[in-house]
């Protein structure tokens, strides 16, 4: 089930039959005809002092006026309805599924990102998910040269948390085979709940909150592939590429150890974005990727939708001229 967040946007799916709207300017005319028309006929009365007896009715001239007002306002929209009017509206599901899919290669323990990649990246998710709602579903997948289901979609959000905080930086990026992975789970999951498959150009209740620092180094899917993946099964990606182009690792020890550069790759993590109509950030330091998944947190699962709202214009126009016909039947005033 989904719930309404906000309707944005107007467009009409027929809008030349608007041309209706021609009907209602040809009534106010025919109408004014009517009124400046007087009567070929004479008073018959002779004897006019008994009229003297007569009280005056006052007639409101804006009374006479409302029921002709109101058929016109009827008529009006009518021509809209008839136009087929639409809205776009940004719909959440009520209990989506949120599968965070985490880079653990060993550049995340670069300092480039105070006070180092893995933990600005373990707080920022921190903060993703205490704004998600209480009733989606939260699974923690893992990549470096292997997949690791760390943890499956739940909505006990305090043992996701538990489970972040002990991701420690491994070996190498298998960044297409974490996509994946992340992806069957969320199959899995949303299958495992009665929740049906969908067609071409639809999309399940669930995202994909993609962490990557680097390029990919391990694994046999490769980027695109997992995107065409994803994209099939209709879950959307919401990637982040962390990290500066000055970021580095140090590996043997202190004495003779070599700094290796580990520049982050956002061109990978925009391909995948963009092939499932998600959504790619760069995050350069810990303020930025806090502000990233704070957002994330409050947007991802929303989706905008194009709703058609004919029958609001028809029950509007129905119910205008239900009260111009009653007005005219209370005060006496004529309807052309």
């Amino acid at each position: 089930m989904t719930e309404l967040t906000s309707i944005h946007g107007f467009s009409l799916g027929a809008p030349l039959y608007l041309v209706a709207l021609v009907a209602v300017p040809l009534l106010l005319a025919y109408a004014a005809f009517l009124r400046r028309r007087r009567s070929p006929y004479s008073v018959l009365f002779t004897n006019l002092r008994m009229f003297a007896g007569i009280p005056a009715v006052k007639r409101t001239r804006w009374r006479r006026r409302v029921p002709l007002i109101a058929l016109g306002a009827a008529l009006a929209v009518t021509g809209v309805a008839l136009a087929r009017p639409h809205v776009r509206v940004t719909v959440r599901d009520t209990s989506a599924t949120v599968i965070l899919c985490v880079d653990v290669s060993g550049s995340m323990a670069a300092s480039d990102v105070t006070p180092s990649r893995i933990d600005a990246a373990v707080y920022a998710m921190h903060q993703l998910i205490a704004r998600l709602p209480k009733k989606d579903k939260v699974g923690l997948v893992t990549f470096s040269d292997k997949v690791q289901v760390v943890s499956t979609p739940t909505t006990d959000h305090a043992s996701v948390n538990s489970a972040l905080d002990t991701l420690q930086p491994e070996t190498g990026t298998a960044l297409g085979d974490g996509v994946e992975g992340a992806v069957k789970l969320a199959v899995s999951s949303l299958t495992a709940s009665g929740t049906p498959l969908v067609k071409p150009g639809q999309y399940l209740p669930a995202a994909i909150v993609l962490e990557s620092d680097g390029s990919q180094n391990r694994g046999s899917a490769a980027p695109q592939q997992a995107a065409n993946l994803a994209k099939a099964a209709g879950i959307r990606i919401y990637g982040v590429a962390l990290g500066t182009r000055y970021g580095v690792v140090t590996e043997g020890s202190a004495l003779i150890g070599q700094s290796i550069p580990v520049p982050p790759d956002p061109g990978v993590v925009s391909l995948l974005a963009r092939v499932t109509n998600g959504e790619a950030f760069n995050a350069t330091n810990a303020n930025s990727l806090n502000t990233i998944y704070t957002k994330l947190g409050e947007t991802v699962g929303r989706r905008d939708e194009s709703k058609e709202i004919t029958s609001w214009f028809e029950v509007l126009a129905g119910a205008i001229l239900l009260f111009g016909i009653g007005s005219a039947r209370a005060w006496g005033a004529p309807l052309p």
